[in-house]
């Protein structure tokens, strides 16, 4: 096995929009700051900062801190950007790690497939921006959030073709080379993630199917109604 194969590549580490814009909301304050506050200055979901800011701290950009408020209850933990950028020293081979452990899920379990679905779901309702309980959902909203959350994880989402049933076409798999090795794991993942986001905000729509990797680099998410709105037709 070759060395580019064991190893990621070298360089600083890459920062999304998403990221980048926490990262700056960083820099510019005078103090340490909570998730509440990074979340609205950004417009992202909370779970999205903390998603995010836990990345800065582990690639060095930022680190965390518990601020003593002198009151009772839980300390707030606080976040604020490192000084200068961070050193790298030695290798890091977080794709390797990727690939063992996607091949030991494959192997280990009876329906790695569904297994994935069921942990992606999961994901997805924990990084979408949840609506109140008395929100109603729309499908340009529902799809919105949708959207949303693929931009924070990676895939670059294109515009959604308004298709008798919207497709969501997605332009970047950020695990591209693990997908390649163990398609149905992974690519069940992704299907779940977006299942779960759509779940979590009641929308009108259901992740019926993705095609993986149509073109090199785009992979395609057809939406459908969901069973609650679906008409007649739909349903024969």
């Amino acid at each position: 096995m070759s060395e580019r194969t064991l190893h990621d590549p070298t360089g600083p580490p890459a920062v999304g929009e998403s990221r980048a814009h926490v990262l700056d909301v960083l820099r510019a304050a005078p103090d340490a700051v909570g998730v509440r506050e990074i979340a609205e200055q950004t417009g992202l979901h909370s779970n999205t900062v903390r998603f995010h800011l836990d990345t800065l701290v582990k690639d060095g950009f930022a680190e965390r801190a518990t601020e003593g408020s002198g009151r009772p209850g839980r300390p707030r933990v606080v976040y604020r950007a490192v000084a200068s950028s961070p050193v790298r020293e030695g290798h890091r081979s977080y794709q390797l790690l990727a690939r063992m452990l996607t091949g030991l899920v494959t192997e280990a379990l009876a329906q790695p497939a569904r297994a994935a679905v069921g942990a992606g779901e999961a994901w997805g309702r924990y990084l979408v921006d949840t609506p109140s309980p008395a929100r109603r959902i729309d499908t340009e909203e529902a799809v919105r959030r949708l959207t949303r959350v693929l931009t924070d994880v990676g895939f670059a989402p294109g515009p959604v073709q308004d298709l008798p049933n919207p497709v969501v076409p997605l332009r970047h798999c950020p695990f591209r080379e693990v997908a390649e090795e163990h398609r149905d794991t992974v690519c069940s993942l992704h299907l779940g993630l977006m299942r779960g986001a759509l779940k979590e905000v009641r929308a009108p729509l259901r992740v019926e199917r993705l095609d993986p990797f149509v073109e090199p680099s785009l992979c395609l998410a057809h939406l459908a109604p969901a069973e609650e709105h679906r008409t007649p037709d739909q349903a024969a």
